[in-house]
C-alpha cells in the first residue's frame, strides 16, 4: 500500500528509480514496521510502498490516491466493487485501479502494473 513521503524527487525512468534505494538501520527494521516498505515511482514521484506477501490483494486509500494522483477516478476499471473486512470492521471498496511501479534494483529495476483495489475508508498504517 502506497504511504507519503517527504522527498518528492521526480522518478521519470527505470534509471532515476534506483537513486532511491534505501537500507532500513540493521536489526531495528522489524520494530517500526519498515522491514516491508520500499521506495519506489509511481507516477513519476517517489512514493514508499509496504510490502505484504500474505495479503489477500493490492490496496489503496481513496485519500492517498486524492492527494497525489489528479483524476485517478477517470482510470478506475469497470469492475464490481467488493466487500473487505479487517480486525477493526468493515471496509467499502470502490473499484480497481492499475497504477505502474517502478521498483529499484541494483541489478536493473522492475516494472510492474499491480491492481489495486481502492477503499473509501480505510486508515494507513505506517
Amino acid at each position: 500500500m502506497p504511504q507519503d513521503t517527504a522527498n518528492k524527487n521526480l522518478c521519470k525512468n527505470t534509471q532515476d528509480a534506483q537513486k532511491f534505494l534505501v537500507t532500513p538501520t540493521k536489526g531495528m527494521a522489524y520494530i517500526h514496521g519498515t522491514a516491508t516498505k520500499m521506495t519506489v515511482c509511481i507516477g513519476n514521484a517517489q512514493h514508499q510502498l509496504i510490502i505484504y506477501s500474505c495479503a489477500h490483494c493490492s490496496i489503496v486509500a481513496k485519500e492517498y490516491l486524492d492527494n497525489h494522483f489528479p483524476n485517478w477516478e477517470k482510470k478506475l476499471l469497470p469492475t464490481k466493487a467488493k466487500n473487505f473486512k479487517s480486525a477493526s470492521g468493515k471496509m467499502t471498496s470502490i473499484d480497481t485501479i492499475i497504477k505502474e511501479i517502478i521498483i529499484p534494483h541494483r541489478k536493473g529495476n522492475i516494472r510492474l502494473n499491480p491492481e489495486f483495489v481502492v477503499l473509501d475508508d480505510s486508515h494507513i498504517q505506517g
